[in-house]
């Protein structure tokens, strides 16, 4: 482990210093450990676990590329993460969702377009359509702050919140929504979000988001405040 250590470094510094820029070949793998002064085996593992993250693209047959290091391909692995965590860790994510989701939503505030808008429009009504459906609804539900975040243009935070905002966390937030009969108040208050971004108004979307986000966290402690119902 610590020559694989010592190989992804390496790569990595590379890679940061631009010798191995976006979208360039790495040497064969024995031309690149003997240029590192290590083994192929601790080269090749190390490949291994940079594609694993993202950072490199392994094409059989063809050769090992750096990818684009665009901020959707190394954050992704962030959603899977935090589908991981466990109850108490949940509430830390909707803390730091607490700390980003407003801020992004005033910006959206400024930047997005009518289209866009109308966009949220439809998703508002089929929110309301499936107001009883908890699997539909964390479809809307993650299509309407997609096209909010991604409408400040800002890919890093697009990413970080797509990946804070798992399909697991939502589930249990409107799954208890819906058995609280709370869901048509928390489906207007993302009318209240939408009336603030197509106003163009920063601190009301802001303020907006920020009380949408706390309802979430409010209903998610509610959620995970009750003891596990088994079947059978």
């Amino acid at each position: 482990m610590a020559l694989t250590d010592e190989a992804i470094a390496k790569i990595r510094s590379m890679i940061q210093s631009g010798e191995l820029p976006p979208g360039s070949r790495l040497p064969p793998e024995p031309q690149l450990a003997s240029q590192m002064g290590l083994s192929r085996s601790g080269v090749r593992e190390a490949v291994k676990v940079l594609e694993s993250a993202r950072v490199l693209d392994v094409r059989r047959g063809d050769g090992t590329y750096v990818t684009s290091l665009a901020p959707r391909l190394l954050l992704e692995g962030l959603g899977v993460a935090v589908e991981l965590l466990q109850d108490d860790t949940l509430l830390e994510v909707m803390e730091v969702r607490r700390m980003l989701e407003p801020m992004a939503t005033g910006i959206a505030a400024l930047r997005m377009s009518d289209d866009d808008l109308d966009g949220l429009a439809r998703i508002l009504d089929d929110m309301r359509a499936a107001a009883d459906d908890h699997e539909r609804l964390i479809q809307f539900d993650t299509a309407f702050h997609r096209t909010v975040v991604a409408a400040t243009g800002n890919e890093t935070l697009t990413s970080l919140l797509d990946g804070l905002s798992s399909r697991t966390l939502r589930a249990r937030v409107w799954r208890g929504l819906i058995e609280g009969n709370s869901a048509h108040t928390t489906i207007e208050e993302h009318h209240a979000i939408y009336l603030a971004l197509r106003s163009r108004d920063q601190l009301l979307a802001q303020a907006s988001a920020l009380l949408h986000v706390n309802t979430s966290e409010s209903w998610l402690r509610t959620v995970l405040s009750q003891p596990v119902r088994r079947a059978g």
